[in-house]
């Protein structure tokens, strides 16, 4: 049904709960069939692509044999289940993930038709840009956290590894990778949030230009916190990344300063005092003249 509105975007309150009843429950709707199949993803290989189960359990099996403990005897690489339920609940989380991931053309296409009809042409655009942005962004550091656990959980698996084996639960593994995902996700959103401070005017490239250093230092410690394993690996390659692209954000804002500045008027730069001219001294001010009366036209001699 075509969403009814004036012609000035507006809508009765009551219409506005009705299209966000309709958006949200076709955004639903993509997500539960996205979780089916995620769901029969995790353990099949549709069209000709590995399994959801094999590809997120790829950086633990690419450990070396002789650092994870082989439960099947045959060398084949899997995960420990430790109670009844661990093997349904973990491919269950596994296809609501994927189902988010695959159904967010969906969803994401739901709110931009909710949110749009109230926005100017400007705004869309500046929100079309900084959306793409954000997922962009958020699935490339993503993709990097998935790539950097394979070097990260070696580093901590092989630590000791002449007295203990490695014998991680599906349900460790998968909230351990989910939360460096997550951690390298956002903190990649950092040069989108540094932009949008500039361009609304907060920040401007001479604030920081100078304490570059300083900054560097900062995401250095942050990522030493915030990554889950603690190993240098994972560490350093979130620090690096987010150090390269905090300075692309900042060149950003140097040329976005320089092309504001060269568009602000002149009279903008100039203070209150300069700007107002000089006052003159008090001059003695004329005495008062009275003012004959004005003759009247019109006497209303045919009233009288």
């Amino acid at each position: 049904m075509a969403r009814k509105k004036n012609a000035d975007g507006t809508m009765p309150l009551v219409e506005h709960l009705k299209e966000l009843r309709r958006r949200v429950i076709i955004s639903l709707a993509a997500l539960v069939a996205g979780t089916v199949v995620g769901f029969i993803w995790y353990q099949n290989a549709p069209f000709g692509l590995a399994p959801l189960g094999e590809i997120i359990r790829g950086p633990y099996c690419n450990l070396p044999a002789d650092v994870r403990a082989d439960f099947t005897g045959d060398g084949t690489c899997r995960l420990l289940a430790t109670t009844p339920f661990e093997m349904f609940m973990l491919r269950l989380k596994v296809g609501a993930l994927a189902g988010l991931v695959l159904s967010s053309p969906v969803w994401l296409g739901q709110i931009w038709a909710f949110i749009t009809p109230g926005l100017h042409k400007g705004e869309k655009r500046y929100t079309f840009i900084f959306v793409t942005l954000a997922v962009t962004l958020f699935v490339a550091g993503a993709l990097l956290a998935y790539f950097v656990l394979d070097k990260g959980l070696y580093v901590l698996m092989t630590m000791g590894s002449e007295f203990q084996v490695a014998a991680l639960t599906g349900r460790e593994y998968y909230n351990f990778l989910l939360s460096l995902i997550v951690i390298f996700g956002v903190s990649f959103e950092l040069p989108l949030i540094v932009a949008m401070l500039n361009l609304a005017g907060v920040l401007r490239y001479e604030h920081v230009k100078d304490k570059r250093r300083i900054i560097a230092i900062g995401l250095f410690i942050f990522a030493a916190f915030m990554t889950p394993g603690q190993d240098p690996f994972s560490m350093v390659a979130l620090a690096v990344a987010m150090v390269i692209l905090v300075e692309l954000a900042f060149q950003f804002c140097r040329i976005n300063d320089k092309r504001r500045d060269k568009q602000r008027p002149e009279w903008m730069d100039v203070d209150d005092d300069s700007a107002s001219g000089p006052i003159g001294g008090a001059s003695a001010v004329a005495a008062p003249q009275p003012v004959a009366p004005a003759p009247t036209q019109d006497r209303f001699e045919d009233v009288l």
